[in-house]
């Protein structure tokens, strides 16, 4: 059974081609293949030609889109902020920028049975990582491309006049709030909801990381809403 997507990747603002869907459905297809694979066996017990033989794809189509098997994972991982940053560009400028993140944070990480699944991918990738350093590069990586996305999104509930360090402070926070909450919610046995989940832990990361930024009072914010 092919292990589903961390989360469902959002479309972006343009319209894809058709070479450029194909091109994203073999690579989610390589990077299916390599979770399952990384589950079955871990990093050290597989190689790219295991992953490109359970794809159906040859060799040379791997290395096409990947330098090595590690990196194969990342359109899996990097579909988690693809998906909450759409969440949040779904909120109105001028929107409380807490309640907002709070908000996009909580919808992307719960509310679905491909979320939960994906979640428990995740949780098996990032154990894998703990043992495979070019793997934790990946993630690492992943989520700095993340961060970095994230700060056009901000800027525009912000506003024009938003000051730009803030803006990028607090997309760092907000990233990273998501990443500590998994990274930590990986080493346990904590369920996919309820107190110790992703969405829990990731809105007290939230608080604790944002709660003193001038940028959230300044735009509406409150500061931390209440548990």
């Amino acid at each position: 059974m092919r292990s589903p997507r961390p989360y469902s990747p959002q479309a972006g603002p343009g319209a894809q081609s058709l070479t450029e869907r194909r091109k994203a459905a073999t690579q989610l297809d390589i990077a299916r293949a390599a979770c399952e694979l990384f589950a079955e066996h871990g990093p050290d017990g597989t190689t790219a030609e295991d992953i490109a033989h359970r794809a159906g794809v040859a060799l040379r189509t791997f290395y096409r889109y990947f330098r090595n098997k590690q990196e194969a994972v990342a359109p899996l991982l990097a579909g988690g902020g693809d998906a909450w940053r759409a969440l949040l560009a779904e909120e109105d400028p001028g929107t409380p920028l807490d309640e907002a993140l709070e908000r996009a944070v909580t919808r992307s990480l719960s509310d679905s049975q491909a979320v939960e699944e994906g979640l428990q991918v995740t949780r098996g990738l990032l154990r894998a990582a703990s043992t495979d350093e070019a793997l934790r590069a990946v993630w690492y990586r992943v989520n700095q491309d993340s961060e970095e996305r994230l700060v056009p999104v901000i800027a525009r509930l912000a506003g024009e006049d938003a000051d730009p360090l803030g803006v990028r402070l607090l997309a760092a926070a907000a990233t990273d709030a998501i990443r500590i909450s998994l990274e930590l919610w990986s080493t346990t046995e904590a369920p996919v909801a309820g107190p110790g989940s992703p969405p829990e832990l990731a809105v007290r990361c939230l608080r604790e990381l944002t709660g003193s930024m001038p940028l959230l009072r300044r735009a509406g914010g409150t500061g931390p809403a209440s548990a």
